[in-house]
């Protein structure tokens, strides 16, 4: 691809197999106030589940899409060929039943999800839908009520890809204009003729037709999830009579707007960001409601849309005792790099007693940024005094400790390589601790600060820094995953290096990017014109830029001009080629009878989506399938990593010994990973690291840059999504496998990183003449 053509940037759901969800309706006038009594169901009764919803229509007016838009924030409208359907209603194309029960069919034909859930205009949801999103196999349906129970109810359908092909809906229209169905069932009547009772059946809850509530029931006897107004009677026309109980359960979601967005402000339990954000952002700060502002304020910073949160927090002042509202104002100044006016909200903030220790916390890295470290000291020993637990303000003090403990340089400036990177503090990342050590083995033995000054990636870089680089041989940037939004936000640059334009355009020495990775998840998105800036000046003031993936070179490339893009080069991450970097390197003799086992936390819901039970059920049959084989053991690189050890045996009654990478030290991770047979990991350098060692890896991807990487060394099979319909298996028998062949897969791995250790030669030769 030439560098004038902008380059596609691969859908990062491809990648890992995230499903896609969505819900359907068809919608026309007659049914609108059906449909937005059903979404404001949907989000007062699932106010966590905020998926696409489509919207089948071919007549409705602007006004009432209007309508429709107000009550969710990801509606998809998608119109209908009514033409269609002309052979199927076989001269009566005006009977509204016949033309919503064809319409509905056109479902079938979408294609951009991976599981759609069709709701009848008609049905009010009165439970938790979570099984039905969990669901992941054919057609879902409930059988018919007293009737043939090998034939489904139309209304509701869980329809995975599988059936949202050409074929499926080939199919379709080769049964309707066959008439071979019932013609009074419509719709079902072709899919029963299609399906032939092979769908999967779902509780009667989840499509509970109204009859059954005859005698003005109550859906409340019967732990109802969905309720199915069916019939010609409905509850906005009039009803019927002998369904008060019905028909009142309906109505209580039948609300005027305000009264909604207040009634779902105030439930109690989590709220999915995008709901909060869509439904309260213009109504809670121009009451002064400072209850409902701190629900959406932290539903922009979950996120990452910290300008919107000092927006909505801003509009009014904030009365002195909302301790709470002050620290989220403060949590977004410091993330859009206002430092001085987030320092005055987080110390209003710590009047409030019981909750002090967490702003304190906040102040004390605020002030580390700033370079105080004296203050970061005093504001970290004022949380651990109202918190002596408070893991932050305990960082914050051991770190401070450190910094008035280290010794001063024992290089000079002219000997040194200035190296901008995310250090890692003691339990944290175990891959992140071990990044800085292994760029600087690429340049030389020496890693220590005889050769290089360390500047810690999140500190703000100031002129006093900018004096310190210009002073030393060049800059090097890397590795890791530094493009991304959150892990310490700033306004800066919108990524992890704090700098300045202004500071970044005055850096004179040779400026090399080194293995960076762009690190967003599914769903996770930059501010985009400030990186979008940053990045440009970046690129141009690099003597070298590469990039640890091929596919972080695509994200990175499609962002720049053209005259940039050739400036992109790919770097593999150094992680991946240790045994050719660390001096002295032995491969073990004999390696232990042990499997590695390693799974993520952080941004779970990004990782999982709804599939974290599907996930956690896969992954117990392929260890009990692994064990027989080997010792499985489990491989925490971050303390939150351990939750699956618990879930494991408590889900499962499955224990694994734990090895804490997390307090491990460079050589003994390395160590540790050497001596394994395999290592099955979640994390970016659970696989990187290991293959640099040269030990055979298995993938768990959940996030774009595992697809890349081993998409990099030509080996996509050493990888499985979390959300793989038959992970467990596949899981086990690729690592069997592996066992099996151990020494040919070891081989393999040695040949793979050799590719990679050439790329890293050829890039350190140029570098090492730029950088003297």
């Amino acid at each position: 691809m030439t560098a004038s053509v902008p380059v596609p940037a691969t859908r990062s759901e491809t990648l890992t197999g995230k499903r896609r969800v969505a819900f359907a309706s068809y919608v026309d006038e007659n049914y609108l106030p059906g449909f937005l009594t059903l979404l404001r169901s949907l989000a007062l009764t699932n106010p966590t589940v905020c998926e696409d919803f489509v919207v089948l229509y071919d007549d409705l007016q602007p006004a009432s899409i209007t309508e429709i838009r107000k009550l969710h924030p990801r509606i998809v409208m998608r119109r209908v060929v009514p033409e269609r359907y002309d052979d199927f209603v076989k001269g009566d194309p005006e009977n509204y039943l016949v033309r919503k029960a064809y319409f509905i069919l056109d479902v079938f034909r979408i294609r951009d999800y991976d599981t759609v859930i069709t709701l009848d205009t008609d049905m009010v949801v009165l439970g938790d839908l979570a099984e039905l999103l969990r669901m992941r196999d054919g057609v879902g349906a409930v059988p018919q009520f007293l009737l043939d129970q090998s034939k489904l109810n139309s209304g509701l359908l869980v329809i995975q890809k599988d059936y949202l092909t050409d074929e499926f809906c080939a199919r379709i229209d080769a049964v309707g204009t066959a008439g071979t169905y019932e013609l009074d069932k419509h719709d079902q009547g072709i899919l029963n003729a299609l399906l032939a009772g092979t769908f999967i059946k779902i509780d009667p809850r989840y499509n509970f037709v109204k009859r059954r509530l005859s005698g003005d029931r109550s859906p409340g006897e019967e732990d109802v999830a969905i309720l199915h107004f069916t019939g010609r009677h409905k509850p906005w026309n009039g009803g019927e009579h002998g369904y008060s109980g019905a028909e009142a359960a309906w109505q209580e979601y039948d609300l005027p707007h305000a009264d909604f967005v207040e009634r779902f402000l105030a439930l109690p339990d989590e709220k999915h960001p995008d709901l909060l954000i869509h439904f309260g952002r213009h109504l809670v700060a121009s009451e002064g409601r400072h209850d409902a502002v701190r629900e959406v304020a932290e539903a922009y910073l979950a996120k990452g849309r910290y300008e919107d949160a000092v927006e909505i927090l801003g509009r009014s002042p904030i009365p002195a005792d909302e301790s709470r509202s002050h620290e989220l104002l403060g949590q977004a100044l410091m993330a859009t790099s206002r430092y001085e006016e987030a320092t005055a909200h987080l110390l209003l903030s710590t009047a409030h007693a019981p909750a002090a220790a967490r702003p304190f916390g906040r102040l004390a890295n605020m002030a580390w940024v700033l370079g105080d470290n004296a203050a970061s000291r005093e504001y970290a020993l004022a949380g651990l005094n109202a918190d002596v637990s408070d893991r932050a303000c305990r960082i914050s003090y051991e770190r401070a400790e450190a910094i008035a403990a280290r010794p001063a340089e024992a290089g000079g400036p002219s000997e040194q390589l200035a190296h901008v990177a995310f250090y890692m503090e003691r339990q944290g990342n175990a891959g992140d601790k071990i990044l800085p050590e292994t760029v600087r083995l690429c340049f030389g033995p020496d890693t220590g600060d005889r050769s290089w000054h360390s500047i810690h990636a999140h500190k703000l870089f100031d002129e006093a820094a900018l004096e310190r680089v210009n002073s030393r041989r060049g800059l090097v940037i890397g590795g890791g995953g530094l493009f991304i939004p959150d892990t310490s936000p700033n306004g800066n640059s919108a990524w992890q290096w704090n700098v300045p334009d202004r500071l970044l355009e005055k850096i004179d020495v040779p400026l090399a990017v080194f293995a960076v990775g762009y690190n967003a998840f599914d769903g996770q998105s930059y501010t985009r014109r400030r990186f979008e800036e940053s990045l440009r000046l970046l690129v141009s003031k690099s003597a070298f830029f590469g990039l640890r993936n091929h596919g972080s070179v695509e994200k990175v490339r499609a962002l720049l001009p053209a005259e940039l893009q050739d400036r992109v080069l790919f770097q593999p991450c150094p992680t991946t080629v240790s045994r050719q970097l660390v001096p002295g390197w032995q491969d073990p003799v004999k390696r232990d009878d042990t499997v590695l086992i390693n799974c993520a936390y952080d941004r779970a819901g990004l990782r999982f989506g709804h599939d974290y039970d599907h996930f956690l059920r896969e992954m117990a049959t392929a260890v009990r399938a692994i064990g027989k084989h080997a010792e499985v053991r489990y491989a925490a690189h971050a303390l939150d990593d351990e939750r699956f050890v618990f879930d494991l045996r408590r889900e499962y009654g499955i224990s694994m010994p734990v090895e804490p990478m997390y307090d491990f030290d460079t050589d003994q991770l390395r160590t540790a990973f050497a001596r394994t047979k395999l290592v099955i990991g979640m994390r970016g350098h659970a696989g990187m690291i290991p293959f640099g060692c040269g030990t055979p890896i298995i993938s768990l991807i959940s996030h774009p840059k595992m697809a890349y990487f081993l998409s990099d060394i030509e080996r996509p099979e050493w990888g499985v999504s979390v959300h793989d319909r038959n992970l467990g298996a596949i899981l086990a028998e690729r690592s069997i496998g592996i066992l099996d062949n151990l020494s040919a897969t070891v081989a393999d791995v040695h040949g793979r990183q050799e590719a990679l250790w050439k790329v890293t030669q050829d890039n350190v030769a140029k570098l090492k003449t730029v950088l003297g």
